[in-house]
């Protein structure tokens, strides 16, 4: 099979298929159904996705290039970057981002003292654990980052120091 023949016989089909697989796990993905599940799918068959779409670009040249020619073709190019712009320019702010991490960005402005609920200890438990663990500091208003930069060690280090040692568990018996 020669690159013509399969550039006619597969670009538009599999630039479908993929797209219908991106459309429908990007559509769960918006109303948060199994996200789990759509995830990683919808990157990576996305990202398949530009395959098929440049050999549907090939097969349908022509008609693109006289699309360009009656200038057809600036029109849904500018309209989709002007969607585009403001949910890049907004990456970040909001919503946006994995919750996980900016929490942990909240909890290392915070001191000592204030996390004391969060670990479920006192303020004095914890100062006393980090001492004890090396950490430089002398008061439980103390934040996490001003501890961090006074023993030079990442923030996220000093927030782990802080958790309680695993409690041991006993091994099954059978």
């Amino acid at each position: 099979m020669t690159f013509n023949q399969f550039l006619h016989r597969y670009g538009t089909p599999l630039t479908a298929g993929l797209f219908a697989v991106s459309a429908i796990s990007g559509v769960a993905l918006f109303f948060h159904w199994a996200s789990a599940s759509f995830h990683a799918m919808h990157e990576w068959l996305s990202m398949l996705l530009i395959a098929p779409f440049a050999l549907h670009l090939l097969k349908n040249w022509k008609p693109l290039v006289a699309y360009a020619r009656r200038k057809t073709l600036i029109i849904p190019l500018v309209l989709s970057l002007a969607l585009a712009v403001p949910f890049a320019l907004m990456a970040g702010k909001g919503r946006a981002g994995n919750p996980a991490f900016q929490t942990i960005g909240l909890m290392t402005r915070a001191s000592v003292a204030d996390l004391a609920p969060i670990y479920q200890s006192t303020p004095e438990t914890l100062l006393r654990r980090l001492q004890e663990r090396g950490y430089k500091t002398t008061s439980s208003n103390d934040s996490v980052s001003a501890i961090a930069t006074a023993s030079s060690v990442p923030a996220n280090e000093v927030l782990y120091a802080l958790m309680p040692a695993p409690a041991k568990t006993k091994p099954a018996q059978r």
